[in-house]
């Protein structure tokens, strides 16, 4: 039987990875077309335009540069380019005073590193900074002179960014998937710390605690994305209308971060009210229809962040608004019948929460603020 149960665990884990890795390819077919494009197309340029021997790092470099990385390309392009221009400087100075060999080449892929290190945060930067000088040590030169290679990068580059601004993807369509992700797991926090409520089940609000902590990774992927996003806006000429509204899905983050670290607080303190039995049957089914609430407003809310139509999604937010408005103002912990003051301050915590998510769908802080009852 413990057999059985193994293979089974088995098969499903690689169906689970075999249908999971085919959306991820049929997702990156384009861009991998691209890519392959863009190299072969550098690579031929440096070779029999530029007359370069083995051109490598004009594909290498349009290849990093286009990845399928979230951080923006045109910086990308700038590190290649910069990097591996630098490095070779450091390796020629290091090479010429230190002399080749193991030690010296240990010597000058350390300092370089520090000194992309000091210039500039880049990944990319300090890689290629480093390995540039790192080559110089330990191999020939090519047939045209180290800054050769430098030269191939930045045509790989150049490729790189001629192909990033003819084929520029939508900058709205990933950040709008992130957004109704974060949104879909905010909503499932806020079922959760209401079950928990509801059962009694402080482990379950300690779940919904992690469950949100975990969200934290995608917050500071969905950052980056934006930020590349803002870079195709305002520099392919086919976005750049859409500028407004990718400012609007940024400032929307934010708004959903703040959200989502309100959420931490408050599932923390549920943990402890419920320990504690600090909440009477009136104050628990109040809380927890305030949560059930408010998780129908996020998932109207994920739907119009990401809906692609502008009617429908002002139709979405719109129901947003009125759903969490008429929540807010519920939120006093008389109405909900709350009476002690670890409840209290349950609702307490709960008010910024809606404050963030009334901000997310569009409504003016002040307006906000006005929503909830004066204690």
């Amino acid at each position: 039987m413990p057999k059985a149960s193994g293979i089974s665990a088995v098969a499903g884990f690689l169906s689970t990875r075999s249908r999971i890795g085919l959306q991820r390819s049929t997702a990156s077919l384009v861009p991998a077309l691209q890519m392959t494009v863009c190299a072969v197309l550098a690579y031929a340029f440096a070779e029999y335009v530029l007359g370069h021997t083995g051109p490598l790092f004009a594909a290498t470099s349009s290849l990093i540069a286009l990845g399928f990385s979230r951080d923006p390309r045109f910086r990308r392009v700038l590190e290649v380019g910069i990097g591996c221009t630098l490095g070779i400087v450091m390796g020629d100075l290091l090479l010429h005073w230190l002399g080749g060999g193991i030690w010296q080449a240990g010597v000058v892929l350390f300092v370089s590193i520090m000194l992309a290190r000091f210039l500039d945060g880049g990944v990319i930067f300090t890689t290629q900074l480093g390995l540039q000088s790192l080559l110089v040590v330990l191999l020939p030169a090519p047939a045209g002179g180290p800054f050769t290679r430098s030269i191939d990068a930045v045509v790989g580059g150049c490729f790189a960014l001629v192909v990033a601004f003819l084929t520029p993807r939508d900058p709205r369509r990933e950040p709008r998937s992130d957004l109704q992700k974060l949104l879909d797991e905010l909503s499932a926090v806020l079922r959760q710390c209401g079950d928990a409520l509801s059962e009694s089940d402080a482990t379950k609000a300690w779940h919904a605690l992690v469950q949100a902590r975990n969200t934290q990774p995608l917050v500071d992927s969905t950052r980056t994305s934006l930020k590349a996003s803002r870079e195709v806006a305002r520099l392919a000429p086919a976005y750049r209308r859409f500028r407004g509204e990718v400012h609007s899905l940024s400032q929307s983050l934010d708004y959903i971060d703040l959200a989502l670290r309100n959420s931490r607080v408050f599932a923390r303190r549920l943990t402890s009210a419920i320990n504690n039995s600090a909440l009477s049957d009136e104050g628990i089914d109040g809380i927890s229809q305030v949560l059930e609430d408010t998780a129908e407003a996020v998932d109207e809310l994920a739907i119009g962040l990401a809906d692609p139509d502008l009617g429908a999604r002002e139709r979405h937010l719109h129901r947003a608004r009125h759903s969490l408005s008429g929540i807010a103002a519920g939120m006093h912990p008389r109405k909900l019948g709350i009476e002690r003051l670890e409840g209290e301050t349950l609702v307490m915590l709960f008010r910024p929460l809606l404050m963030d998510l009334l901000e997310a769908a569009g409504m003016d802080p002040e307006d906000a603020r006005e929503l909830l009852p004066r204690l």
